[in-house]
Formats: structure tokens, C-alpha cells, sequence
């Protein structure tokens, strides 16, 4: 059923519905949760990362650990930086935390090579076999597992003539750095193919970087993949956007909340959510994350930001207006 909504009530409708889903496997109430230390490891701040963090907590809270009480909090955030999300792996590895969690490709990567001697979780990996975190999806083989943000990319990219009919061309703007980028951006590449997109694609090293890459194209639409470093200065590719007329797709819905004009995605607060449970499970029921197979979100929404459709010179499609899962205005 579509829910049309604020920017404001779309967070905070979230945000309840995430809330009712699933509780994790906390200790009973006859039985106090054992104090726990958890190191978090971030990529980069921005509101997917963000968002998993905070469902990961939120998660470790629902099972009865709550910080300040018999719960302490580690994070550190390497900015988008690779030598500090090395640099931080390597501190966690010599410290006396019970578990730690690695946001992103980059600061899990770290992690995996760093930290031998204590259950390591990952989460918003897209790829994590090949990104050599585990040895399979169902056996990841080590002490590391965790959940993979792999979105709909096919999906997403069928989007475009949805909103364009007429579209003959997409640019894809991600990080050269970034292996998660990669993944998506291959497979973007071959469902543009199937709609008779032609594909320029731009990279970027630095957040810095995405404002003159996103001005620089010159194609009928944009597609910005789940990338940390683009994501966290999308802005700019949102104003190349509104300013060529084109339409945005996104990676997921925290984009879409800052002016993309719609996705196919994963919650990524639910998803953090998911990975806190799998927390739970180690912490309690002594969890091997060599047996724990990586899990994933099943379920996806399409979101749409009908004022950025505006913005953009977008018409939206009445029969997308009404199979949204969630509308902006």
C-alpha cells in the first residue's frame, strides 16, 4: 500500500515500523545480561552507514544491553580513509572488546586482516566473498560474518525509463577505491545494456571530488550505486540533477530522503538491526561466526521523492505513484 508522507514523517514512520519488527534473542527476565564491550568501526558518516549503526545498537538495546549500563560503545569513524580504517583495525585488534562490528567494505576489509582472536560482524557489504571477507555466503569459514546490502540493481536501473521513456543514456558516478562500487557498477552496466542504455561512467578517489564528476556528465540520467564516497556528497550530484533535468537514481532510501528521485533499496536501519541479532546470538548463545551463514535483507521498497521529481522536470507515472511503498513530498 503506498504511503504518501513528509520528509519528516517518512523518517519517523521508519523509524516505528523498524521498531516493531522482530525483537532479538535477549537474555530472560529472570537473568541479567552479562556486561559486553563492542568496538564499531564506520567507513565513513553518512545516513546508510548511519542508519545501520543505529539499528545495530538499537538491536543489542532490544536484547537487554543498553550503554552506560552493561554496555560499552567503541566507535570510531575512519572519515573515507583507508590508512585510518587500517589504523583503527589495527587498535581494535589489541583491545579487550568482546566483538566488533565493521561498517562498509573498506573498514571491514581491515578488520578481517587485523582481527584473528575475537568474533568480528560486518554490515552494508555488498559482496563479501569477493571482497575476501568470508570464504562462502552460507560458510563464511573464519571469525568474521555478517549481513550484505546488496540491492535490486537491475531493478534499479529499469527505474530510469520509467521515469524517462525516452532515456538513451545513464551516468554512473562511484569510487575507483571502493569494491562494493565495482560489484554494482558491473552489473548496472549489463541491465543498461539490456535496456538500451549506453553507460559513462566517472570515478572519484575523495568525496571532494563528486561535484565536478556529476557536472561533467553528459547523459539523460544519473545512477549513484550504495558508494560511500559519492553518497556521503550527494548533494552535488542531486543539484548537476535538478540543474541538466534528468533524473537521479539512487542506491537506497536514505538517498532518496536527500533528494534523489527514487530507488528499488534495502531498509539500512533494519539491516543493521539484523546484523545486532546475529551480535545477540554470539553474545548469548556463544555463536561461531565461522558457522553463521551472511544474511541479507529480502525484502526492498520503492521509494519515490515526488519534490525532487519537480526539481528535476520529472513527470512521475501515475502506476509508479501508486506501486510506491513510500512517496516524498
Amino acid at each position: 500500500m503506498k504511503r504518501t508522507l513528509s520528509l519528516t514523517a517518512a523518517v519517523a514512520a521508519s523509524a516505528l515500523v523498524l521498531t516493531a519488527c522482530g525483537s532479538g534473542g535477549g537474555a530472560s527476565q529472570s537473568e541479567e545480561p552479562q556486561e559486553v564491550s563492542v568496538g564499531i568501526a564506520q567507513f565513513v558518516e553518512h545516513p546508510s552507514l548511519d542508519a545501520a549503526r543505529e539499528g545495530f545498537v538499537a538491536a543489542l538495546e532490544e536484547g537487554g544491553y543498553k550503554e552506560g549500563d552493561n554496555l560499552k560503545l567503541d566507535v570510531q569513524n575512519a572519515s573515507g580513509d583507508q590508512a585510518t580504517a587500517t589504523n583503527i583495525a589495527s587498535n581494535f585488534a589489541s583491545s579487550d572488546n568482546d566483538l566488533i562490528l565493521g561498517i562498509a567494505t573498506p573498514t571491514a576489509q581491515s578488520l578481517a586482516q587485523a582481527v584473528t582472536d575475537k568474533p568480528v560482524l560486518f554490515t552494508a557489504v555488498t559482496d563479501p566473498v569477493d571482497a575476501g571477507l568470508v570464504d562462502s555466503m552460507d560458510a563464511p569459514g573464519a571469525n568474521i560474518t555478517g549481513t550484505t546490502d546488496m540491492n535490486p540493481v537491475e531493478d534499479q536501473i529499469k527505474l530510469i525509463k520509467q521515469f524517462k521513456p525516452d532515456a538513451k543514456s545513464v551516468g554512473i558516478i562511484y569510487s575507483s577505491g571502493e569494491t562494493n562500487s565495482q560489484i554494482q557498477v558491473e552489473e548496472a552496466k549489463k541491465a543498461a545494456e539490456a535496456e538500451g542504455l549506453t553507460v559513462e561512467e566517472k570515478t572519484v578517489t575523495t568525496t571532494a571530488e563528486v561535484a565536478q564528476a556529476a557536472e561533467s556528465f553528459n547523459t539523460d540520467s544519473i545512477y549513484v550505486p550504495t558508494d560511500n564516497k559519492v553518497v556521503a556528497g550527494l548533494e552535488a550530484v542531486v543539484g548537476a540533477a535538478e540543474s541538466k533535468k534528468i533524473p537521479l537514481i539512487v542506491g537506497e532510501g536514505d538517498s532518496v530522503e536527500r533528494g534523489g528521485l527514487a530507488t528499488e533499496g534495502i531498509s539500512y536501519e533494519q539491516l543493521g538491526k539484523q546484523t545486532g541479532e546475529m551480535a545477540l546470538r554470539i553474545i548469548e548463545e556463544d555463536g561461531d561466526p565461522a558457522e553463521m551463514a551472511v544474511e541479507s535483507q529480502k525484502e526492498t521498497h520503492l521509494i519515490i521523492n515526488a519534490e525532487a521529481a519537480k526539481a528535476m522536470g520529472i513527470e512521475v507515472p501515475k502506476a509508479l505513484l501508486d506501486s510506491a511503498d513510500a512517496v516524498i513530498r
